[in-house]
């Protein structure tokens, strides 16, 4: 590794780690509204682990990066702004980091009923100072241990009859005005106050919005208003920072202009939100339920699954047991989709939740990989 680089990463970890503490104190007094001008950074990267796109490949500092992922979707399911363990949080990522996992994937809103303020009207007003002093803590810790967050900003959950807000949800994905009050008060101070931090590397919109469409008990919503949703948030994070967007689409007839209507494609999107409203990259999920559907992408390119390839493709979620239907466990699956030009994994789950596998299955992929490219997961180690 280069001295110099390597210093500047030790600075930045330093920094982190001394701010952790901080943090907290400080946003017991800040103002939700606007706490990117009251809450002292956490973290004040030089730009070095900065993810980019150059030529539709994910690179850091000149290098190319393949993502080693996970997803670490929660560890008490509402952790930010009610119940969040740094201890937890701490030595899990450690664990993943020395497993040869670089990104994981976490939810930052689960159920939608905690860290969210609304008024009476249903306009959100805020996050609780809870909330940021909890995500604060998140982001110093994903730091000191160099694992590149994903940050899913809410779930179909949200929406889910049964959450306390869930009529909240589905009217701000309706109503426009109400959808401005969650882009002010939420998504553009979250991008403000986290941009500086190199490994908060992309925020994903919603996870699996496919069922706010879909199914009864998330509302049966239409499809343009959330395509509208898409648009604009993916708008004001583009215009706001340098974070990379993305949406964790359930089911890739959703994600593709071969095979249904791409919801997160340009064409459908700029309508909404001009040259801003797009995906820097696509996040497409995986299960054996799909396989009669739309066949194994284990074993098929992006393009051939039906993904655009002018961007990069990731496979958000996976069960972390491979494909037990085709008898292919995660090393085979996700090696088969390196060498077929995906440029991620993010296997479900590091934690064993809904027993898709756990830790051992994560971590024995993540040495298989990185025993394969760990120049490409581990690029600053090698410049």
């Amino acid at each position: 590794m280069n001295i110099s680089l390597k210093c500047k990463r030790a600075a930045a970890l330093l920094l982190s780690i001394s701010m952790l503490g901080t943090a907290a104190a400080c946003t017991e007094n800040a103002s939700s509204a606007a706490p990117e001008e009251s809450v002292a950074q956490l973290v004040q990267s030089d730009g070095t682990a900065r993810v980019y796109i150059e030529d539709g490949q994910f690179k850091v500092n000149g290098e190319e990066i393949w993502f080693c992922g996970t997803n670490t979707p929660w560890d008490n399911w509402d952790d930010f702004g009610r119940d969040f363990d740094a201890d937890f949080w701490d030595t899990h990522f450690s664990d993943l980091h020395a497993a040869g996992i670089n990104s994981s994937r976490v939810w930052i809103l689960c159920s939608g009923d905690y860290g969210i303020q609304f008024d009476a009207n249903g306009y959100v007003t805020g996050m609780t100072d809870q909330f940021w002093a909890d995500v604060d803590a998140l982001m110093a810790i994903a730091a000191k241990h160099e694992i590149y967050i994903m940050a899913t900003m809410m779930s179909f959950d949200c929406c889910k009859t049964g959450n306390r807000n869930h009529k909240k949800f589905r009217n701000m994905i309706n109503d426009e005005n109400i959808l401005q009050s969650y882009i002010d008060h939420y998504i553009i101070p979250f991008a403000k106050r986290y941009d500086s931090n190199d490994y908060l590397y992309s925020i994903d919109i919603c996870n699996e919005p496919d069922w706010i469409n879909e199914n009864e008990e998330c509302g049966r919503l239409e499809v343009m208003p959330l395509v509208r949703y898409y648009a604009r948030i993916s708008a004001a994070i583009h215009q706001n920072s340098d974070i990379l967007v993305t949406t964790g689409i359930a089911m890739v007839r959703n994600n593709s202009d071969t095979i249904k209507l791409n919801w997160v494609g340009d064409i459908a999107m700029t309508q909404y939100g001009g040259k801003d409203a797009c995906m820097d990259f696509y996040s497409v999920h995986f299960y054996d339920w799909m396989l009669p559907h739309w066949g194994n992408p284990f074993e098929k390119s992006p393009a051939e699954y039906g993904l655009d390839t002018t961007k990069p493709n990731v496979m958000g979620e996976c069960s972390a047991n491979g494909s037990v239907q085709k008898d292919m466990d995660l090393c085979e699956a996700a090696q088969s989709m390196y060498d077929k030009g995906w440029d991620g994994v993010f296997p479900w789950t590091s934690t064993g939740t809904d027993g898709n596998g756990g830790f051992a299955e994560v971590s024995a992929y993540a040495n298989h990989m990185v025993g394969q490219i760990p120049e490409l997961i581990f690029p600053l180690d090698y410049d």
